[in-house]
């Protein structure tokens, strides 16, 4: 994933935020199962006392293009990553880091509208589906098959192959959509004609592309090495255990638990800015909660260029934390004319890295870095 800078919240646009949280959202600090769902105010509430004025990228970004995504889970293991506060960036591979974690909460971050929107999206699937095969069919356009619970204890390879040999169904998608676009409002987000429209665009190029789907750049086909959504799926781990969350019932229904309560939160803002990414620490605070893991995915590399990687590292540097937190970032070197990673494995086109956030705090304070490039191989795992 890459992302590009937004303009810093002005007082108005801060203002604006601040009335909107005279309703604040209760803790989220109780586990998954058993929470009861906040009311919609108050989900649309905390969106907007987190979120900051938009900006624009050259793509909607779908799915990622980062097919070794899942390579850092046993380190995050290894690391004892678990519960806490999950901050991340993009679309669904966000949902496969939760699973894995168990976060308390989460907040997915990015500057564009169009991926709270995606987001909401997701939200809306979980809720009208009832386990991973019911959730792919829905996502896909593809009629979900009348014995649903048989697939509960199947495999991903076994539910993705039933589901590539669906066809789209026109009818069925359009009472999907339906069904979505009523779910989201109910989420008490304001939702314009437009941002209705946007969820539609956004279904149904998941329909028509269905597990062949593959990251694209508006005026730029996808490149070869980018993975489709069936690779993501089936994508293993350094092990090579399968973990995204579509692998094993109890991933996906955790991740359902925590949409139906309202605790993965979409917010608009840009890591770099001066409101969003230090108004979600603040929120962790209040519910007493320490960041676990934030990935990052490439954006740091877009931020270094313009200039505003200071202001992103003062911010991560101020977020609660403890010796588990860790930053998970991505970068891409072979396939893109960059330097090949000296951590990159044979096959894949990104490299996945993690860092301790105190690590990370430690080298901003005394000094930082004087490149890029020094970013993404000291300190990382």
């Amino acid at each position: 994933m890459a992302i590009r800078r937004s303009p810093a919240a002005t007082p108005r646009g801060l203002a604006a935020l601040a009335f909107a949280a005279m309703v604040l959202a209760p803790s989220l600090r109780a586990q998954a199962t058993g929470v009861a769902k906040r009311t919609a105010s108050e989900f649309a509430t905390t969106i907007a006392r987190l979120s900051e004025p938009g900006g624009y990228f050259d793509t909607d970004n779908l799915i990622s293009n980062e097919s070794s995504y899942l390579h850092p889970l046993g380190t995050l293991r290894q690391l004892g990553v678990r519960g806490g506060g999950y901050i991340g960036v993009g679309p669904d591979q966000n949902f496969s880091y939760i699973a894995a974690i168990r976060p308390r909460v989460a907040y997915i971050i990015d500057l564009r509208r169009d991926n709270l929107l995606q987001h909401l999206m997701f939200k809306a699937l979980f809720e009208r589906s009832r386990n991973r095969m019911d959730y792919l069919c829905r996502w896909l356009g593809r009629v979900p098959p009348a014995d649903l619970a048989s697939w509960n204890l199947r495999s991903i390879e076994e539910i993705s192959a039933w589901v590539e040999k669906q066809p789209a169904n026109v009818r069925f998608t359009q009472a999907e959509q339906q069904g979505i676009i009523a779910a989201v409002r109910q989420t008490g987000v304001p939702l314009s004609a437009q941002d209705a429209s946007t969820i539609r665009r956004f279904h149904d190029a998941f329909v028509a592309g269905g597990l062949d789907l593959q990251f694209t750049s508006y005026n730029r086909g996808p490149r070869p090495h980018y993975p489709t959504l069936m690779q993501l799926l089936l994508e293993k781990d350094s092990s090579g255990r399968q973990a995204s969350y579509l692998a094993r019932e109890d991933d996906f229904r955790f991740v359902k638990a925590m949409q139906a309560a309202d605790r993965i939160i979409p917010v608009i803002g840009n890591l770099a800015g001066s409101h969003a990414l230090t108004a979600i620490g603040r929120d962790l605070e209040r519910q007493r909660e320490k960041v676990s893991a934030l990935y990052t995915s490439n954006v740091e590399q877009y931020i270094w260029r313009d200039g505003s990687f200071p202001r992103f590292a003062e911010s991560v540097a101020a977020l609660p934390r403890d010796g588990h937190s860790v930053i998970i970032r991505s970068y891409f070197g072979a396939g893109s004319g960059g330097q090949v990673h000296p951590r990159a494995r044979d096959g894949y086109y990104s490299t996945q890295l993690v860092q301790t956030v105190d690590d990370f705090a430690e080298r901003q304070k005394n000094g930082g870095w004087s490149s890029y490039w020094e970013l993404v191989t000291r300190g990382n795992r």
